[in-house]
């Protein structure tokens, strides 16, 4: 993609699952990659060892692992600097950490509640305002994607929280995109529907299960994390340099509405 070599990288929660393949993505495309992780640096390990194989042959990008719970202020602070003092600036923030709680809506506890809109939606908002700071005072803009979910638009029973918290990543990605791009600032979100990865085990290994899920997709299949990866790699290029404030659905027609393919409702 044009416009990634050479540019400095933060996707947070990207040991496994689609923030692995995102990190793996931009390195293979040049850029340097700040990999966050929640608790102990070797939860980072597998994704800057693929990251490193990813690179083209005399590519000596730079790759580095960074702690922090985004839903912390003081964490989200603390990565930031260290991401900044490695790099020297950063051009691109990927917003990608996020849990998940189910639960009848009623017996949902209050404490899941909070904690998932503080790690999904919280979080997403106090990275994106320490990457604003930094693109309004080097003058350059910069990008923030974030990962949202089919779930913005698609209600998600027994998972309220997360639903909630997707729907609030829409209208964040609108309001900093409205409000920032005379700064030269572009903020777009990608929305995933099914993809393979180790969070969705129990359906992907169970036999039935995954064909129950890929039945209500119109592509027939779940998504792989390298094909999201691709989108992000895609928005934070100069080929998407017109677009922002924009969610593109990467979802295999899951927001198509599936079940009107047979005619039944005329």
């Amino acid at each position: 993609m044009p416009g990634l070599k050479g540019k400095n990288v933060l996707v947070t929660g990207a040991t496994s699952g689609i923030g692995q393949a995102i990190a793996v993505r931009f390195a293979k495309e040049g850029a340097n990659v700040a990999v966050n992780y929640y608790g102990d640096v070797k939860e980072a390990q597998g994704t800057l060892t693929l990251a490193r194989q990813a690179r083209a042959s005399g590519d000596c990008g730079k790759d580095f692992p960074v702690q922090g719970d985004v839903s912390r202020e003081d964490q989200v602070k603390a990565m930031f600097a260290k991401t900044i003092q490695e790099f020297g600036s950063l051009d691109v923030l990927i917003n990608n950490a996020g849990i998940q709680k189910e639960a009848p809506s009623h017996e949902l506890e209050a404490a899941d509640f909070d904690r998932v809109l503080a790690v999904n939606l919280r979080g997403a908002f106090l990275c994106a305002k320490e990457a604003i700071r930094h693109f309004l005072a080097r003058g350059r803009g910069g990008v923030i994607l974030n990962d949202s979910s089919v779930h913005q638009i698609i209600p998600k029973p027994t998972y309220l929280s997360y639903s909630l918290s997707k729907g609030g990543m829409g209208n964040l990605t609108r309001t900093l995109a409205l409000e920032y791009a005379g700064q030269g600032i572009r903020v777009n979100a990608v929305g995933p529907g099914a993809v393979i990865t180790p969070i969705n085990e129990a359906w992907i290994n169970d036999t039935n299960a995954k064909a129950e899920v890929e039945r209500h997709i119109p592509l027939g299949r779940a998504a792989r994390a390298d094909e999201i990866a691709s989108v992000f790699a895609f928005l934070a290029s100069d080929d998407a340099s017109y677009i922002t404030g924009q969610t593109i659905y990467a979802c295999g027609g899951l927001t198509l509405y599936p079940e009107f393919r047979d005619s039944w409702s005329s």
